[in-house]
């Protein structure tokens, strides 16, 4: 009798829940339109005019030779589609990917009344893959950021963009997982996964709560087909935030040097260290003379927080540093043994290289790198071949890569030394994966 009643009151309870968060349509339905037609007109259309390889041959921009080869002049202007999100409508703000704008000639936003408005660039950010916009216009509406650290998995969510490029369509979901890492997708990875179908198109798009809050920027799918098979990735709001600010501001993201190799936690880790928890992110290495080492940090040391907020493991900790501007400090809470410690580390400029001349890249033509030798802040702490230049005004500058990035692997290919990663480059195919050390940010760069 106990349990029937139970069974009933928990029934009565259901719609009541539903109802308090669902509105009700005229017919009494739950209904998600309310919250929508608010937060609808702030995700935009965007339309990307990009350049095809054959514009960077000179004989393909000489009009005579396109004339003699019958050429036509718009044949290598290339056109595609995303989404973006307008943030701040005082000062015209919109946040989208990077993928989905990187090498634009010309980006176009087009808004929910069909205004189509010209686009600058303000900056963007590979590493995330978020990117900001800046549009002239009034009568914008905004999307207010949520807490994506609040999100909880089962929390129902709604993915908004422009998928195939056929206008905006808004689809629904949960949050099937948090904190997503290792996927190869971007070089700071934390993704929210979600069950709400995201498709080509959609990437750059607004992933909101209930309460029509930004919680994550749609980045990115994983399907056999390309297409939505339930499984899509967004960059937590909290993070693209952070990323939105420095990008304002520099026009990019400065990520500094913090010194410090670190392991995920591991059951026979924990028992060895005496971890009373598997969370946190083991200290392997500390570059001498670094942040980390004038910090206090030593090998067998447990990071379990960074400003108060707790660390899940060796990704979280980067993806938290990663976001910290030069020259600001940090508090860590660490774990030596049976000792919980506070440390403070200030992050510093990444290593510039002076006076080493290199040796040249044919395939990455304006780059020179070099061994690892002693005395360079990462000699021991990784393998690879270290850029010491790169030449202005040649393919090498156009690739992104800067001096002081370290050079692992190419493709499917681990590099160690200059000889591997030239070895590598000339028996791998093209697009080019090339994996690179940038601090303490592990990024991926695709050459086509």
């Amino acid at each position: 009798m106990r349990l029937r009643c139970a069974v009933v009151l928990l029934m009565l309870l259901v719609p009541l829940v539903a109802r308090a968060v669902i509105p009700l349509n005229l017919k009494g339905q739950p209904t998600l339109a309310p919250m929508l037609a608010q937060v609808t007109p702030a995700v935009v259309n965007i339309s990307v005019v990009t350049r095809s390889p054959m514009e960077d041959n000179p004989l393909f921009r000489d009009p005579l030779f396109r004339r003699f080869f019958n050429i036509p002049d718009q044949s290598s202007r290339e056109q595609s589609a995303g989404s973006g999100v307008i943030v701040d409508r005082a000062r015209g703000y919109v946040l989208t990917n990077n993928h989905v704008i990187n090498n634009a000639q010309e980006v176009v936003v087009t808004l929910k009344d069909r205004r189509t408005l010209k686009a600058k660039l303000v900056g963007t950010d590979p590493g995330t893959d978020i990117a900001v916009l800046k549009i002239e216009a009034q009568n914008l509406t905004e999307l207010r950021f949520g807490d994506s650290d609040a999100m909880s998995v089962g929390d129902f969510v709604v993915a908004i963009g422009n998928p195939f490029g056929i206008g905006q369509t808004v689809t629904s979901g949960i949050v099937s997982a948090l904190g997503r890492t290792g996927l190869g997708i971007e070089g700071y990875e934390d993704f929210i996964q979600t069950d709400a179908s995201i498709n080509p198109g959609n990437s750059g798009g607004a992933l909101v709560n209930l309460a029509g809050e930004l919680i994550g920027i749609n980045t990115a799918i994983i399907g056999p087909s390309g297409s939505s098979a339930g499984i899509g990735f967004a960059v937590p709001s909290n993070m693209v935030r952070t990323v939105m600010a420095q990008i304002i501001r520099f026009g990019e993201v400065r990520r500094g040097r913090v010194g410090v190799v670190t392991q995920d936690m591991t059951h026979e880790l924990a028992q060895s260290l005496a971890a009373g928890s598997a969370d946190g992110a083991v200290v392997v290495k500390i570059e001498p003379g670094s942040p980390a080492d004038k910090a206090g940090l030593k090998p067998r040391d447990i990071v379990t927080g960074i400003n108060g907020k707790p660390v899940r493991g060796s990704a979280d900790l980067r993806n938290r540093m990663g976001l910290v501007p030069v020259g600001e400090e940090v508090e860590l809470r660490v774990q030596r043994g049976k000792q919980p410690l506070t440390l403070r580390l200030r992050i510093a400029e990444l290593f510039t290289m002076t006076e080493i001349p290199g040796e040249a890249v044919p395939q990455l033509a304006g780059v020179r790198v070099s061994n690892i030798e002693p005395g360079m802040p990462v000699y021991g702490m990784v393998e690879g071949a270290i850029v010491t230049r790169i030449e202005p005004n040649t393919p090498g500058a156009k690739t992104g890569l800067r001096p002081g990035d370290v050079l692992y692997g190419v493709n499917r290919s681990r590099v160690r030394s200059v000889a591997e990663l030239l070895a590598s480059l000339r028996q791998a195919e093209r697009p080019l994966r090339i994996f690179l050390l940038r601090g303490d940010s592990r990024l991926t760069l695709t050459l086509r």
